[in-house]
């Protein structure tokens, strides 16, 4: 059964150096195969992991769009467009990659939306774990475009700002009806236990704080360099902190 997390939060969180230690994380651990998905137009996710992907599932978009009866005889076209995702997976040393990409032109896009986001799930199925970096901000929660998520992350700075903007994610998720199992918090660069102004606030988010990462000097050299964070020592406090993170969802995913 395949387990999938979502990596939610605003743009400088470090969403983007969350979602890939936590595919160092599950590799570790033997969870396999695993697929990872970027799904923000800004495209991090790939250079963090030290992949290369050639073309964008936002490319195939567009061809689709431009030509959207373009579909070999005899084939259906959900099985048609399967192929070709299958065919933009970057595959790397212990897991495989899909790269989202945007929309260019202002057209509607909502039929090739739906025909992908049902042929993405379907591949989905193949793999043990799926986790998926969501583009910065709230607007990928308002457009449902996640699909049916068992994990929801939301990464915050241990800030009061970043409680206000866990409580409006917390808030969309329950007005959309959004098909999530657990949603949990994920403090970064924390610095030590919070003040008590600061839990009180994290508190009336309605999320529980599921693990704290605190600031770490190796991480921020890989991503200044653009090396890859599996790279990263074992012993990096990142790493490790993610490592235990992980080891509580893989707990809460089995109650």
């Amino acid at each position: 059964m395949t387990m999938t997390i979502a990596v939610a939060g605003k743009g400088g969180t470090g969403k983007t150096t969350v979602a890939a230690l936590l595919c160092r994380a599950l590799m570790a651990r033997n969870v396999k195969p695993l697929l990872a998905v970027d799904a923000d137009p800004n495209t991090c996710l790939p250079e963090r992991l030290g992949v290369r992907a050639d073309r964008t599932i936002g490319q195939l978009r567009e061809e689709l769009r431009s030509d959207p009866e373009k579909v070999p005889a005899g084939i259906a076209k959900s099985e048609w467009i399967e192929r070709l995702i299958n065919q933009e997976i970057a595959e790397a040393a212990g897991f495989d990659m899909i790269v989202m990409g945007r929309q260019e032109g202002p057209d509607c896009y909502c039929y090739i939306n739906n025909l992908l986001r049902n042929c993405l799930a379907k591949i989905s199925d193949q793999y043990q774990a799926v986790i998926i970096d969501n583009e910065a901000g709230l607007e990928h929660l308002s457009r449902r475009t996640d699909g049916k998520v068992d994990i929801m992350l939301v990464v915050c700075q241990p800030t009061l700002l970043g409680a206000r903007t866990a409580q409006r994610i917390k808030q969309i998720m329950t007005s959309l009806k959004l098909k999530i199992g657990k949603a949990f918090i994920v403090l970064n660069q924390s610095e030590g236990p919070l003040s008590n102004e600061l839990a009180a606030a994290f508190d009336e988010t309605g999320l529980k704080i599921i693990g704290s990462i605190p600031k770490d000097p190796h991480a921020e050299r890989f991503e200044v360099q653009r090396q890859s964070l599996l790279e990263l020592p074992p012993d990096a406090p990142m790493v490790a902190a993610v490592d235990e993170l992980v080891g509580r969802l893989l707990e809460r995913s089995k109650a």
